[in-house]
């Protein structure tokens, strides 16, 4: 057995031999011998029990015919060939391999039984309202969620095998007909064009395929609730599987979308539209609060009330510190916080959250290095940034947050402005698979404001054709 044909028979002393100089003797291969026939497999990554109901039992009772090899199985996917490299990459999936000896072609049967976790609710997208079943690392698992909410013949799935090392299996599927086929066709030439050593997890295949590699803004989101790939699916995107990880991506990605739940598909149309206006005031609290805070202060204190400016001047008198430097050490101090509650475990997370909050904010104000008014300011932040829904957009908007932060303690309000204008002008010229990120504001599309602040009806929304750039609206009525 080479890498090319061979026409040489097989000898299975010799195919032993150098299966186990190839996998250095791995101590979880399996040699079973029965008569003139070899099979070889890896434990852990096959059912045990499926190769002695299928293969095992069934060549130990076989009488010596002159029946094919195969003929003698029980088990339906049986593949044959006579490539080294075939063999070896096909064991270490969970095949089995059957040699007979004097043959000239191996039997590789699909045996594979790969441990997984049971289907639970997503911890990070949970909700009061819509389905329990999250994603887990098993592909076919995750397809079969998928299948399962949309029960039709217009899902098409490709797939490759990526990664030199680690093979991972990766599909993208799409609805046709519902999906721009130029977004399908450019997002299959990236995948095609990818060359690494591993897929461990599906940012890997993120970070070699996303539009604008180096900016600070997610330009695909990523989710491991099936409900939620299958909307996006209904809205012409494109979803990508990536073996062994729960998080499925989804592309294109507008910057809107980022403050959108999925939750507001299952509230009444009216709960949803209160509720994404409740999430919108709270994520400008969460971008400009402290910047407005430490302007207002240092620059510009007539705009406050006379008796508000003598209470925040009264809370301040103590403070050794600018606004500004207060502002960054109750920031700093908030992030490594919140990194420490994730990292914890569960029942650690608790109590650090509650105890360090209350005593890193009592302390910090009774020695006098921060005031009161500047330890609300960052409470409210930090409560308002909790608000948005997608994880990695909350990276984008602390990072901004730090930016006008030291915009405003520079220049005030004009630093902030000219932060806002120079952010917009930044978010105008970014794409996501050609598809403009501030879409359907810049530019503007009616049709796509059904769904954008005000939440419509599902009558309304007619989300089996919704076009994901103007460019497919046009394409359509051409």
């Amino acid at each position: 057995m080479q890498q090319t044909p061979v026409d040489e028979a097989i000898d299975i002393a010799q195919l032993q031999a150098e299966i186990n100089q190839q996998l250095d003797h791995d101590p979880d291969l399996v040699f079973v011998h029965i008569r003139s026939t070899l099979i070889a497999y890896i434990s852990g990554l096959v059912d045990a029990e499926r190769i002695e109901r299928e293969i095992t039992k069934p060549l130990s009772e076989a009488q010596p015919t002159t029946e094919t090899l195969s003929s003698h199985l029980l088990t339906p996917e049986v593949k044959q060939t006579n490539l080294f490299e075939t063999l070896i990459d096909s064991l270490l999936i969970g095949f089995v391999m059957i040699a007979e000896q004097g043959e000239r072609r191996v039997l590789l049967a699909n045996l594979a039984c790969l441990p997984h976790r049971n289907i639970e609710q997503p911890e990070t997208e949970s909700g009061v309202r819509g389905p329990r079943e999250g994603f887990t690392e098993h592909l076919e698992t995750n397809v079969a969620l998928l299948r399962r909410r949309l029960k039709t013949d217009k899902m098409r799935i490709k797939t490759w095998q990526i990664g030199a090392l680690s093979q991972t299996e990766v599909r993208l599927i799409y609805l046709e007909g519902i999906a721009d086929q130029e977004i399908v066709d450019e997002i299959m030439k990236r995948l095609s064009a990818i060359h690494i050593d591993a897929v461990l997890e599906s940012s890997y295949i993120e970070e070699m395929i996303r539009d604008n590699p180096f900016s600070i803004f997610p330009t695909m989101e990523y989710t491991e609730r099936p409900d939620v790939v299958a909307g996006a699916l209904l809205e012409g995107k494109v979803s990508i599987f990536t073996n062994n990880t729960p998080f499925v991506l989804i592309a294109p990605f507008q910057f809107w979308s980022a403050f959108q739940s999925s939750e507001d598909y299952y509230l009444m149309f009216t709960s949803a539209t209160f509720i994404r206006f409740i999430r919108s005031l709270s994520i400008i609290l969460a971008l400009l609060l402290p910047s407005l805070y430490v302007a207002i202060t240092t620059f510009h204190p007539e705009m406050l009330p006379t008796n508000l400016l003598l209470a925040v001047a009264g809370a301040r008198e103590a403070s050794p510190f600018p606004a500004m430097v207060e502002a960054l050490i109750m920031e700093i101090t908030f992030e490594a916080l919140r990194e420490a509650i994730l990292r914890l475990p569960r029942v650690m997370g608790q109590t650090v959250s509650i105890v360090g909050a209350l005593v890193i904010g009592q302390a910090v104000v009774q020695a006098g290095i921060v005031s009161t008014p500047m330890v609300i300011v960052v409470s409210v932040t930090g409560i308002a940034s909790f608000m948005i829904p997608r994880y990695n957009m909350t990276f984008s908007i602390r990072i901004m947050r730090l930016l006008l932060l030291l915009l405003a303690g520079t220049l005030g309000f004009v630093g902030i402005l000219l932060g806002l204008f120079t952010l917009a002008l930044y978010l105008t010229g970014i794409r996501s698979v050609g598809v403009p990120y501030l879409s359907p504001i810049a530019p503007l599309r009616l049709k796509g404001l059904r769904d954008f602040m005000v939440r419509s009806p599902h009558w309304i929304l007619d989300r089996d054709l919704v076009e994901t750039s103007p460019e497919a609206d046009t394409k359509r009525h051409e």
